[in-house]
């Protein structure tokens, strides 16, 4: 979930960009720029994240009328078709590019340092450590 989250914040970084000239006006603009993040169609649900949590598309205040277009149920059954063949595809997609890797006895290789270990806390530490030899 925590990955989620970070997605989102960079979507409103994103958005704050491109809506704020000077970094101390950021709380005036913050509910424009949620407004503007909860009513745009994700590409992974194909639908607003306001409809898949309160079952309605939110009412923009310009708006005064808005027609309900489906039954809340078919929109989150859509909703959760898209997704899984959203997941379907970026597994696809993945799967194209990883090369299966069989070491032998004897071959140096090295070992990739993940983001939560301790060395690689660094900004400009290495990604790899070695070469090991494969026993």
């Amino acid at each position: 979930m925590n990955g989620a989250v970070k997605a989102a914040n960079k979507y409103i970084k994103k958005i704050f960009r491109k809506m704020v000239d000077n970094y101390k006006q950021w709380h005036e603009k913050l509910p424009f720029a949620l407004l503007g993040y909860r009513t745009t169609v994700r590409t992974s649900t194909v639908a607003t994240p306001d409809l898949l949590v309160y079952g309605t598309e939110a009412v923009i205040p310009v708006e005064s009328h808005y027609e309900q277009l489906a039954l809340i149920d078919g929109k989150r059954m859509n909703a959760i078709c898209h997704g899984q063949l959203y997941q379907n595809r970026m597994a696809r997609a993945f799967n194209k590019k990883v090369r299966p890797r069989q070491f032998t006895p004897g071959q140096l290789a090295l070992k990739r340092i993940f983001p939560h270990q301790d060395e690689a806390k660094a900004k400009f530490s290495p990604k790899c450590q070695g070469p090991y030899m494969v026993h």
